[in-house]
């Protein structure tokens, strides 16, 4: 198989998964905010999709009694620093005054919610919990790049290039975290050209091994796809039980 075969093989499998203080304050007086205000969870979609992907998790959620923000970013189109500067100002617009500010984000998301804790140190953060997310990169990003086609670069986009495992990569460039967050990672690929390429066990698009991060609160490994576990109820059962208890519940179901 040549460089152009891998690199449509690699890019198809990309794209069809991966679809000071609290903040500056402006001198108007925080709205009330009581025991019975919803506390609220902001998700962020993975690359080359869109808020409603994160749309099935958002439903269980807001059945839980949070209230959901599904913030959408253009991942294909600019690099990583532009991204988090962008998601930076939409979490101040929405989420300034919240009671408790939650954040899910499956791949990519996982990253850049990273990315915007370290930059930006939350009064009223709360739990985080990623989903496949490539915390050491990934391998084929590794490919991608290295098949150097224009083609790819264009569909691809700059972030996607730049989430590979070598140590100047966006994800090995971030530091490990200062707040609760819970890691779950996927151990089914529907995807066998990716699992060829990735070692060790993985969800077609990122390996267990990758999602790993140091200074976790939890650990999780699910019998899911990297896009089929936006799907499934038993991983957004696991979210909410993080985000109430800040660890994910135990396999026979025990608490």
């Amino acid at each position: 198989m040549n460089c152009h075969h891998i690199a449509t093989w690699l890019l198809g499998g990309l794209l069809a998964t991966l679809p000071a203080g609290l903040f500056a304050r402006s001198g108007v007086a925080d709205p009330p905010v009581s025991a019975k205000t919803p506390e609220t969870v902001v998700l962020l979609h993975g690359l080359g999709r869109a808020s409603d992907a994160m749309d099935s998790i958002a439903k269980r959620l807001r059945k839980a009694g949070y209230e959901v923000i599904g913030i959408d970013y253009p991942s294909r189109k600019l690099p990583e620093n532009a991204l988090l500067a962008l998601i930076r100002h939409r979490v101040i617009s929405c989420c300034a005054y919240k009671r408790r500010v939650h954040f899910v984000g499956h791949s990519l998301g996982g990253l850049l919610i990273r990315g915007l804790l370290e930059s930006r140190p939350l009064n009223n953060l709360g739990r985080v919990v990623l989903l496949g997310t490539p915390n050491h990169g990934s391998e084929l990003a590794d490919r991608l790049k290295a098949a150097d086609l224009e083609w790819v670069n264009v569909i691809a986009g700059p972030t996607a290039l730049r989430l590979g495992t070598d140590a100047n990569s966006f994800p090995n460039r971030l530091k490990a975290p200062y707040y609760e967050i819970g890691v779950i990672a996927g151990n089914r690929s529907l995807n066998p050209i990716g699992s060829w390429l990735i070692p060790g066990p993985d969800d077609g698009m990122v390996s267990i091994a990758s999602t790993r991060l140091t200074g976790m609160s939890d650990f999780l490994i699910a019998p899911a796809d990297h896009i089929l576990m936006r799907y499934s109820k038993r991983i957004a059962s696991a979210i909410i039980h993080f985000l109430r208890h800040g660890r994910f519940p135990l396999e026979d179901g025990s608490q």
